[in-house]
């Protein structure tokens, strides 16, 4: 005989029914949860990355041409100040775009996956090629901007060309890598919903529900 606290074979399927329905509701909120946590990804991977890229390929069109196109010791008191802001700004954007890209590869998959891990690699290589190529140049010009640039200043300063146009190249591409990946979902579209069957509003064994 059952306790009192004990449910009865009628209170059994009343119980479990809400607990059910709540076990579904937890489990279709985790893919929404994973859509909207990889949309802002992409959004955050494409912006910044689109903003390093920018920034470098202005750089490489317009300072570089100035930078040559002036007197010697104008070019290296303007980019000594120009690198100061410069050592914040851009390598911060490098960060936010290298994290933001290999995390989105972390949490996509196919082709997606490989397009934003091939991006992230690119923005880790603009990261590296300014850290140990620009920078340490950039130290000296900075001294030679107080003092006067020595002899052979000239093949220095084509080096750091180099290395800005390398960075930049790899920042454009790690770009339009994101865009192909943003072009590539969506071309891809929704996906179809799943019709599922009508539920029965009989039970089985019922007489007023069968033939």
């Amino acid at each position: 005989m059952p306790s009192a606290t004990e449910p009865t074979a009628g209170e059994q399927p009343a119980i479990e029914a809400p607990m059910a329905a709540e076990r579904r509701g937890a489990a279709a909120q985790r893919p929404v949860t994973a859509v909207r946590r990889t949309r802002l990804l992409r959004a955050l991977a494409l912006f910044s990355t689109g903003l390093l890229a920018g920034a470098f390929g202005y750089g490489a069109a317009n300072l570089v041409p100035t930078f040559n196109a002036v007197p010697i010791g104008m070019r290296l008191g303007f980019h000594a100040e120009l690198m100061k802001m410069n050592g914040i700004t851009m390598q911060a954007t490098m960060a936010v775009s290298a994290l933001s890209t290999l995390a989105l590869a972390a949490s996509v998959r196919g082709r997606a996956r490989v397009l934003a891990g091939a991006a992230g690699l690119l923005t880790v290589s603009s990261f590296l090629i300014t850290r140990f190529g620009n920078v340490p140049i950039n130290g000296r010009i900075k001294q030679w901007a107080a003092t006067s640039p020595p002899p052979g200043h000239a093949e220095v300063l084509r080096r750091w060309e180099l290395f800005n146009d390398a960075r930049t190249a790899t920042a454009v591409l790690a770009f339009g890598l994101l865009i192909a990946l943003t072009h590539q979902r969506s071309s891809a579209g929704p996906a179809p919903h799943r019709l599922s069957p009508p539920a029965s509003s009989g039970r089985r064994g019922d007489p007023e529900h069968t033939a």
